[in-house]
């Protein structure tokens, strides 16, 4: 089926879903913006709806509701989209301020978000498909059913510490920047190792192990 018929049917299956305030946010929040997004970007990156969320309910640091415009669950990793309109703060610096710091608190719920401009969207939606393409490589591939090789927060640190070094970390210097344990900085390289990003470098003849280089991609999504 094309993308007018399968979006109206996923609008639809959230409308018969919810109910008050969640299915008044869905009729007033899914509009010219949010619907430019699934159609130039959205479905031509994807080519379906699962797991994508529209007007998604969220509560903030301090319990109350407010409704991301989309929040796509997929491979255990929540991703976050907001359609930004230039005008839509006007002058108005508490909107501005709290917008922001909504997304900061989803990025402390372990959500990655990304802000889309409206105004690059209708004139060079593009950059932003290519983009998108780029960051959300890894994520598409568990979309189409193969696997997502995930990495812990302290993992992802050793990774850009690295990245940070030209390539090459040694634990006791490494754990003194991340404040952590030398012998937890060991366990974690070690695990990389055997995930195929970092490679052990031994010293002179005794081979032992005094330092780690980073074999991943500089631009590896594996880092976000």
């Amino acid at each position: 089926m094309g993308f007018q018929t399968e979006h109206d049917a996923w609008i639809q299956d959230h409308m018969k879903r919810r109910t008050g305030e969640r299915l008044d946010a869905l009729k007033r929040g899914h509009g010219y913006g949010n619907q430019l997004f699934v159609e130039l970007i959205w479905w031509p990156l994807v080519g379906h709806f699962n797991g994508l969320h529209p007007e998604y309910e969220v509560k903030d640091w301090r319990g109350r509701s407010y409704y991301a415009d989309f929040l796509w669950e997929v491979g255990g990793t929540r991703i976050v989209f907001e359609i930004m309109d230039y005008g839509s703060h006007g002058t108005d610096r508490t909107k501005y301020r709290m917008d922001l710091n909504r997304g900061l608190f989803l990025q402390s719920q372990d959500c990655l978000i990304y802000y889309i401009a409206l105004d690059e969207l209708k004139e060079n939606p593009t950059f932003i498909l290519s983009s998108l393409r780029s960051i959300l490589s890894p994520y598409l591939s568990v979309a189409q059913g193969r696997t997502l090789r995930t990495y812990s927060k302290i993992e992802r640190d050793l990774m850009r510490a690295a990245i940070r070094h030209h390539r090459v970390i040694r634990p006791t210097e490494v754990a003194r920047e991340l404040e952590l344990h030398t012998m937890t900085v060991i366990k974690y390289c070690r695990i990389l190792v055997e995930k195929g990003k970092l490679r052990a470098l031994a010293k002179g003849t005794s081979g032992r192990v005094t330092s780690y280089e980073y074999v991943g991609s500089l631009l590896s999504p594996d880092l976000v």
